[in-house]
């Protein structure tokens, strides 16, 4: 290959995801093989016009990679990455998201940008929506659950497509919550929740990795030696490649980085990214920078072999033009089946007054609210292929479900952010004529993802206010919540009897919410992050240190609490906020079902353990209600005394049991003790001796506890 054509291997040329057709310009670069892989084209004559080009006519009939963003699914939508995550079930995340590669398969891509494993803490930032959430175990998890669906067991079978694990890294942690922001934060964080995700999509083959917008520590990303050749090289052995996201190599140059073009190349190049996406500074400046001996042949022969052992490892040198594409069709009814089922269980049920839910079939009810019958909303952020019309809305659904003549249905808004109440006094009748209120409320899906990021997470518009209003008419209020995020809720909270968190839940949101609503499903979902109270309490996450002073109950003091003309006091002398205390509204892993639980009877094997032993613990559930229940069962531990302060919990384990009306089932988790092991301040992983606390518990604020002690 000449270096033109190695160079060629590296370039990513990329379109608007709106963009239809293919420009002279692409085609002849293609032939002169100065193209590695396209992005976001999408119609299925024009990819494979495009691939023969490259296997036929370009100088080494190196076949194409063709990229999309597949997110949460390509035709048939599932939930929200963040909903999903609520849903902790593993084998269904994998089955979404081979069914999402099947259908992406028969449209002709072959390569995805996905799964984000970002640890999110923070949400105001857009992009927690894509996020597994705050723990690093249940992020790592989910990203080996998307990649083995993506990929399967071996990439090049028909219907499977390249993973990309993104983005590398702390992306999740940017200040402020705002997108593209800088990230500070100590090594040993990065190490011990950061890079977690990431280190479990290498291990578990993850094709692709990609490079983040932010700067970590002063460094961006995209020229980060430190994070693509120390850590993914070096440390994991990753032998997959490296692509930047979308132009992030020439934007080191407003970071402030790179003093031009020429010099993001140089610096990208030199860091170890393999594929530059969209930006040209690598077709405008290598062969340049390794004629000037700045970048040596020997670093563009390494990005180019690793780009070359992917598009082997996929198969598409034997199969360019996606065979058997036919036999994978679009919106299947497996496919519609498994977006409801991931739609029910990701819906978390957080309030339930008076067990106001589920609802009773020959119930009368108003269906109000601007996300009731919002069928391009309900499919959330990041949905370039998935079409409105395949949605079923909630209120189609549970006209259905209740019949015609028992809903009445009136918006109250337009649309979540709407300042008018002209359609309150419609929204109030109908209430009247019901049993109960059901009211959809939450964000449009461009209110989250990427670049939309939000100073206040509140309901826009003028849902808080509707609320209230319905609230006066005396009928219990159920509220549904559709958005991106947690969302603040202490103004409304009190006004409603229930409230169940649905996220952006995808094409099968209807059906799955009023089978959740009516008790044909129970719900079983749990919150993969902490839900703040305000959002001045961000960021807010429970495997959080402890001060030298932490917030105590009985020595907390409220802002009402506080005597006109007090003394000046530390007043309680622990860490909080006078107005908004120290607890969350809702703790992380919290849920609530339809029946109740019981945890008794905790048992640890052996309370004094050795390097090699194994941590085993167990403890009997019972279904103490009278509903069949899903529980997801979680294992904490607690290092008290550690060379670097730790978190007062970490998950540790998880697994869902079902359980019929008054069963018990025993539970056991056993863990080695080097799953205890964490990075002191020296970057070494290291399980400390010392004393442990461990909980088997429903959730991060409760659980049965016990003790033991590594020596």
């Amino acid at each position: 290959m000449t270096i033109e054509q190695k160079i060629g291997q590296a370039c990513l040329k990329g379109t608007s995801s709106r963009s239809k057709g293919l420009s002279e310009e692409l085609k002849n670069e293609v032939r002169l093989g100065l193209v590695g892989a396209i992005l976001n084209l999408t119609e299925p004559n024009l990819v494979l016009e495009i691939q023969k080009i490259a296997v036929e006519e370009s100088p080494n009939h190196i076949p194409l990679l063709f990229g999309r963003d597949v997110i949460h699914g390509y035709k048939t939508i599932f939930p929200i990455p963040l909903g999903l995550a609520a849903s902790w079930d593993m084998e269904l995340v994998e089955k979404t998201s081979k069914i999402a590669a099947n259908e992406s398969y028969s449209r002709c891509i072959n390569w995805t940008y996905a799964p984000m494993v970002d640890i999110a803490r923070d949400a105001r930032w857009g992009r927690i929506a894509e996020s597994p959430g705050e723990d690093p175990l249940l992020a790592s998890r989910l990203g080996v659950a998307y990649i083995k669906g993506f990929q399967g067991n071996d990439p090049s079978v028909p219907g499977q497509i390249l993973a990309c694990a993104k983005h590398f890294a702390a992306y999740g942690a940017a200040e402020g919550g705002r997108d593209y922001n800088t990230v500070s934060m100590s090594e040993s964080l990065l190490r011990n929740i950061y890079l977690k995700p990431f280190e479990a999509a290498a291990k578990s083959g993850a094709a692709t990795f990609m490079s983040s917008f932010n700067d970590l520590n002063g460094i961006p990303a995209s020229g980060s030696s430190f994070l693509l050749k120390k850590i993914l090289r070096k440390e994991w052995k990753y032998d997959g490649f490296v692509v930047s996201d979308w132009n992030s190599v020439t934007e080191m140059i407003p970071h402030g980085y790179a003093a031009d073009e020429k010099d993001a190349a140089l610096k990208s190049a030199a860091a170890g990214l393999d594929m530059e996406m969209t930006s040209l500074s690598y077709s405008h400046h290598l062969k340049t920078l390794i004629t000037e001996k700045r970048v040596s042949e020997k670093q563009l022969d390494e990005m180019v072999r690793n780009i070359l052992r992917i598009k082997f490892r996929a198969g598409i040198f034997e199969n360019p033009y996606f065979k058997d594409r036919e036999k994978f069709s679009l919106l299947s009814a497996d496919a519609l089946l498994t977006a409801k089922t991931a739609a029910g269980k990701s819906c978390v049920l957080l309030k339930n007054e008076n067990q106001i839910l589920p609802l009773k079939s020959n119930q009368k009810i108003a269906v109000i609210g601007p996300l009731a019958d919002a069928s391009r909303e309900q499919l959330g952020t990041w949905v370039f292929d998935g079409n409105k019309e395949d949605s079923q809305t909630p209120l189609k659904a549970l006209q259905n479900s209740f019949g015609i003549n028992n809903v009445f249905y009136s918006a109250g808004l337009s649309h979540s952010r709407s300042l008018s109440e002209e359609g309150f006094a419609a929204a109030i009748e109908q209430a009247k004529k019901s049993d109960v209120i059901l009211f959809f409320a939450g964000e449009e899906a461009i209110l989250s993802g990427e670049a939309h990021s939000r100073a206040n997470i509140n309901l826009p518009g003028l849902q808080e206010k509707l609320i209230a209003e319905l609230q006066k008419t005396g009928k219990p209020i159920v509220l549904v919540i559709m958005a991106g995020r947690p969302i603040t809720l202490l103004a409304v909270l009190p006004k409603v009897n229930a409230l169940v968190m649905a996220w952006h839940p995808g094409t099968m949101a209807g059906p799955a919410i009023s089978d959740v609503l009516l008790g044909v499903v129970t719900p079983s979902g749990k919150l993969p992050v902490t839900w703040p109270k305000e959002v001045g309490q961000i960021p807010i996450y429970y495997n959080h240190p402890n001060t030298g002073r932490p917030a105590d109950p009985k020595t907390f003091v409220a802002i009402q609490d506080i005597p006109v003309e007090a003394w000046q006091s530390s007043l309680g002398n622990n860490s909080h906020y006078l107005d908004a205390g120290y607890e969350p509204q809702f703790p992380f892993g919290f849920g609530l079902s339809y029946t109740t639980f019981s945890y008794d009877n905790l048992k640890i094997e052996k309370t004094n353990l050795k390097g090699n032993d194994k941590l085993t613990v167990s403890a009997s559930i019972t279904n103490t209600g009278n509903a069949t229940g899903i529980e997801t069962v979680q294992l904490y531990i607690r290092d008290i005394t550690g060379s670097i302060v730790r978190p007062v919990r970490e998950l540790k384990d998880f697994l869902q049991i079902e359980l019929k009306p008054k069963e018990l089932k025993t539970v056991q988790f056993s863990i080695p003790v080097s799953d205890l092991a964490f990075y002191n301040d020296k970057m070494e992983l290291k399980t400390e001796p010392g004393d442990f606390k461990v909980w088997i518990a429903s959730h991060a604020e409760n659980g049965l506890e016990g003790d033991f002690k590594v020596e």
